[in-house]
Parts: structure tokens; C-alpha cells; sequence
């Protein structure tokens, strides 16, 4: 171990130190007393330079290099329905696990608001899930306990907690005008949780921490570094995840035999009215609304074809018959 030295080399010309001894400078105080002065011994820079100087730094890199794309191609595998390959490595019982904790705060946050299961609107949003879960099954989403929770308050909002909890705010059923519009929700929601979105983000967070390290490690500061791993990587991560949950709810939905072109419709309502008002796209986490219709005109083709080979038929007349057991309940 060595003692700390003052850096007073041209003072001390006899003493012959270790290359590598910490020392500390100091400066004069009113009064002549010296006061240390701190300064960064290794920066991060630093410690990779002198990691790139070691003869075996190339095989060091190699072996690292090798390690973590066969750990990355390892945990690859394929969205449901979209067929997208991703990197994941939580288990879909662990996402839903994770996700209990989310549940008690939002049943905490509302526990006032939640409206009754007689409700018309509940019942709505009942009906039209019902006619969803088949495909989220078969999809996938198997042996899920599914919970229709309608909370009466303004927000624009709906989404599926991974697990089959299903939250819907009275404030987006007006912009859904009917159940075409409900089932353009519930579909995207619902498709967030069949492609596993949640277990993905957490997937990359390491990715994102690493890369951020990666650029602190020349000089930038941690915060510029993780704006630009956001701006590069997880906002663009998210954004393709929107689009793809529009995809699978969209073929969804007409699978339910429900007309696909109320998704575009409902996203179009929701670009007029101004409430859905969004920051420019590419430093947002959301699609704009009219990126989502212009994909979604694009789509329907497809989602018609989905519609033409399921189906319809024998579904709308079991639904014809619920309806006619629970009353026909629509909500303008």
C-alpha cells in the first residue's frame, strides 16, 4: 500500500516514488494552509484505454464479443401472429408476476371509481372481450383468469395488465362510438399482451444501460448518453411495438368479426378532437395518429382476408343470442 504524497516533484527530485502512487494537490488558503484538492483518478476513458493497451485485448474482445451474441441469439424468438424476432429473456409467468405489482396500485389508485358489473358500459366491454379471447388464445394467451375493470373518469385511456386484468376509463368510450370502436382497443391492448411487450422492454433495459456506458466511456456525460440511447433505441423499440400491437388487434378484431375499419376510424376521432394531441413523432413513444391510420389502411386487406376465413357467421349468432339474453346495450 502506499501513502498518499503531495505532488511536489520538482521540490522532492531525491525521492524516487512508484509511477502509480495516488497523490493529492493542494492549493494555499487565506492564512497559508494547504487544502487537498480531489481530482478523478481513473476515468472511465481512461480505464478502457488502458484496457485496449494489454497484449491480449483483441482476444479479450473476441471472447466477450462471442459470449454475448450467442447469450443474445440464444434468447431470440418470434412474436405471435406479427412473426417479428426479438430479443427476450423473461418468462412470460415472470412478466405476470411483475405485473401484480402494478395491479394493486391501480386498484388502490381507483378503488372509488370502478363501476358495478351491472353496469351498461361494463357489460359493453364484457361483450365485445368475449368476443376477442378466442384469438388471444389462440394467439397464445392460454388458461389466462380474464377481469373487465370499466373506471369512470375522463382519462382517454385503456390497457391490458399482462395476466388477463382488463382496464378501461369511461373517458375513451365516446371516441369509440360503438363496439366496432371498443373492439379497436381492447384488440390493440389485448396485443400488447399477446406479443409480451412488457417482458421485452425489460429485456432491453440492460441492453440500453450497457449502451449508455459504452458512449460514457468517451468523456459524454451519462445523462447525454442515455438521451441518445432513448432517442436511437428504446423510443424507436417502443414505437415498433405500438404498431405491431395495432397489427395484431387489428386481425384480431376482424377474426371477431368486427369491421376492421373502425380502428382507423377511431384514430382519426381521436386526431380531430385534439385531446389526443401528441409530440412530434420521433421523440415519442407513441405512432402518430395519422401514421396509425395510414398503417392500418394499409393492413385491411389482410384484415379482411382474416375476417372472410373465420368464423362469422356461427360467432354473430352466438352473439346475436347474447345479446338478446343480456338486452342490446350500446352506449352513443
Amino acid at each position: 500500500m502506499f501513502r498518499w504524497r503531495p505532488c511536489l516533484r520538482s521540490l522532492q527530485p531525491q525521492r524516487a516514488l512508484h509511477p502509480r502512487a495516488p497523490c493529492r494537490t493542494y492549493r494555499l488558503e487565506p492564512g497559508g494552509r494547504r487544502r487537498p484538492q480531489y481530482k478523478r483518478f481513473e476515468t472511465t476513458s481512461n480505464l478502457f484505454r488502458r484496457w485496449a493497451a494489454r497484449p491480449t485485448f483483441y482476444t479479450e474482445i473476441g471472447l466477450v464479443s462471442v459470449g454475448v451474441g450467442g447469450f443474445y441469439v440464444y434468447n431470440l424468438e418470434e412474436v405471435p401472429v406479427s412473426g417479428r424476432r426479438r430479443f427476450n429473456i423473461i418468462s412470460p409467468a415472470m412478466e405476470e408476476s411483475i405485473a401484480q405489482g402494478t395491479l394493486e396500485e391501480i386498484k388502490r389508485e381507483y378503488q372509488s371509481k370502478f363501476l358495478p358489473r351491472w353496469d351498461p358500459r361494463v357489460r359493453q366491454v364484457q361483450r365485445v372481450l368475449g368476443r376477442l379471447i378466442p384469438y388471444a388464445e389462440k394467439a397464445g394467451l392460454q388458461n389466462i383468469q380474464w377481469e373487465v375493470n370499466v373506471i369512470e373518469s375522463p382519462e382517454q385511456n385503456a390497457f391490458v395488465i399482462p395476466g388477463g386484468k382488463v382496464f378501461v376509463f369511461t373517458g375513451i368510450l365516446p371516441y369509440c362510438k360503438n363496439e366496432d370502436g371498443i373492439a379497436a382497443v381492447l384488440g390493440h391492448e389485448i396485443a400488447h399482451v399477446v406479443a409480451h411487450h412488457t417482458a421485452e422492454k425489460m429485456s432491453q433495459a440492460p441492453l440500453v444501460l450497457a449502451g449508455a456506458l459504452l458512449l460514457w466511456s468517451y468523456d459524454l456525460s451519462f445523462y447525454t448518453s442515455r438521451m441518445l440511447m432513448d432517442l436511437f433505441l428504446s423510443l424507436p423499440g417502443s414505437r415498433r411495438q405500438e404498431a405491431e400491437a395495432d397489427y395484431i388487434g387489428l386481425l384480431m378484431m376482424a377474426e371477431g368479426c368486427y369491421n376492421p375499419e373502425a380502428a382507423m376510424e377511431f384514430w382519426s376521432r381521436m386526431e380531430k378532437s385534439g385531446q389526443g394531441s401528441q409530440p412530434p413523432q420521433f421523440i415519442s413513444t407513441h405512432p402518430s395518429h395519422q401514421n396509425r391510420e395510414e398503417k392500418i389502411r394499409e393492413w385491411l386487406p389482410k384484415a379482411r382476408e382474416k375476417q372472410e376465413n373465420s368464423d362469422c357467421g356461427g360467432l354473430m349468432s352466438y352473439a346475436d343470442q347474447f345479446g338478446r339474453a343480456f338486452g342490446q346495450l350500446r352506449w352513443e
